[in-house]
């Protein structure tokens, strides 16, 4: 029996295209059927190179095509919020790169927009489909660990150079760090928890109208409290600390696993428990679990829900980084 596939388009022939798509060979119900550029020669040499069938010289041509299942919309920030309403227009369900929108009003907006279209909406967090994450998310809910007090979380990297003609630079484009991968620990903070904090600090570094890096506390109800930093000018970090009333729980690469994904416990009474969970792509695992919701085979998956929360929480970190003082969380 052959197994029906959701077909995939894809807007843009940017970089991340070559880090997403070997993953398409590892799922069985998904399946690359179209790439769009608004230079076709590009999308037609990207085609000839990932032996996509079709090619289109718009986006819209795209997402108009009706042998098109998903749209995946990997464009610059500010184009997320049109073209994934174009595509929701058309009946298309959509994979959208974070963030979802510059600011959280804007993304509740489009998610109550396409949920009205009856079409599934899934951002471009890989980290939460990955096996390892279920399993950190079980330690966690079995008590083991008692409650959690403390977490920090980090995402930097060094961008060489500092070019203000990086689209992660201009402001226009949703650029900066907190939006590029302040976002991971955002996020990373409010899993570990289990809920939505109330406040938050920062303080950044400001270059070109964005911030180059950026360091915050986020406060959490009964005084409980996380850090994270942010940046483009610190070596390359991607941890998530989460330390609870009995013991610390250590991930690594949280956020881009290695091929031995691990973690390692830290008890209280001296004891260790290290684990892996080898052998997984999380972006198979991203696909193929959208794939398995436009088939309705699935109703469980991360979706547009956690990412207008936490942009809730980038919205007060970038406000308090510019006016110099805590600001509360408001929810969408």
């Amino acid at each position: 029996m052959v197994q029906k596939k959701v077909r995939f388009g894809v807007l843009g022939v940017a970089k991340i295209n070559d880090r997403v798509f070997p993953s398409f060979a590892k799922t069985p119900h998904a399946e690359l059927a179209g790439i769009a550029s608004r230079d076709i020669q590009k999308s037609a040499e990207a085609a000839k190179h990932w032996e996509i069938p079709r090619h289109f010289g718009s986006y819209e041509e795209l997402i108009s095509d009706p042998d098109i299942d998903v749209v995946y919309n990997p464009l610059p920030n500010h184009l997320h919020d049109k073209y994934t309403r174009l595509a929701a227009d058309h009946g298309k369900n959509i994979l959208c790169e974070k963030p979802l929108c510059p600011t959280a009003p804007e993304a509740r907006a489009l998610f109550d927009y396409c949920k009205s279209k009856n079409v599934v909406l899934m951002d471009g967090f890989m980290w939460p489909h990955h096996p390892r994450t279920q399993r950190l998310r079980e330690i966690l809910d079995s008590g083991r660990l008692g409650k959690v007090r403390r977490v920090h979380g980090s995402f930097t990297f060094p961008m060489d150079p500092i070019d203000p003609n990086n689209i992660r630079l201009q402001p226009e484009m949703g650029g900066g760090s907190l939006l590029d991968v302040g976002c991971y620990p955002v996020y990373g903070i409010r899993w570990a928890f289990g809920e939505e904090p109330v406040r938050a600090t920062a303080r950044a570094e400001l270059k070109y109208g964005v911030d180059l890096e950026m360091a915050g506390i986020i406060e959490f109800a009964n005084g409980r409290i996380a850090t994270f930093d942010c940046g483009f000018t610190n070596p390359l970090r991607m941890h998530l600390e989460i330390v609870c009333e009995k013991g610390v729980l250590k991930v690594p690469r949280m956020w881009l696993p290695e091929p031995e994904a691990s973690y390692e416990i830290e008890f209280s009474d001296g004891g260790r428990e290290q684990g892996t969970m080898p052998g997984h792509d999380q972006i198979a695992c991203l696909i193929e679990n959208l794939s398995m919701k436009v088939l309705g085979k699935t109703n469980s998956i991360p979706c547009g829900t956690n990412a207008y929360r936490t942009l809730s929480v980038l919205d007060a970190l970038a406000k308090s980084a510019r006016e110099n003082r805590p600001i509360e969380v408001i929810q969408q």
